[in-house]
């Protein structure tokens, strides 16, 4: 580094400044060199508060990810519990639907037997049709199978 300071001081073959032909050359020198070592004490410090920050800042990062893992699991705990009872009530609706569904099919029977009861009964009280005398059977009544 070239410093206006250090050119008063003569410079010797071997590239250092001689400090006996300007008295005043060493003092000069030494205010150089506490300079520089000032601003090295500066950077250092300047540094060392910059790493100071980063490892804080750091941490704070790492406190809230920790956090956010926490809430995180707690909502995944909360949402399998919801989950696992609407899959519990999912399997009871489909359950009574199925019941349901057997229900109707046999309700749906047990109409159609008492509809062709209905039917054969009217045909009777009406004195028989065509379509009556085709279903006599031994006892001249109707042949329904639901009355067997």
């Amino acid at each position: 580094m070239f410093s206006p300071r250090m050119a008063c001081g003569s410079v010797t073959s071997s590239g250092s400044t001689s400090r006996t032909l300007n008295p005043g050359s060493t003092t000069e020198e030494e205010e150089l060199r506490a300079l520089i070592e000032q601003r090295k004490l500066r950077r250092m410090l300047s540094n060392r508060e910059s790493a100071r920050r980063s490892r804080m800042r750091k941490q704070k990062h790492m406190q809230d990810l920790t956090a956010q893992v926490g809430r995180l699991r707690k909502e995944n705990g909360q949402i399998l519990i919801a989950l696992d009872a609407t899959a519990q009530l999912c399997a009871g609706v489909v359950a009574e639907n199925t019941v349901l569904r057997a229900q109707a099919v046999e309700l749906s029977a047990r109409l159609k037997s008492l509809n062709e009861i209905a039917y054969c009964y009217l045909m009777e009280m009406e004195g028989g049709s065509s379509m009556a005398a085709n279903q006599v059977g031994i006892n001249g009544g109707c042949y329904c199978p639901a009355i067997l």
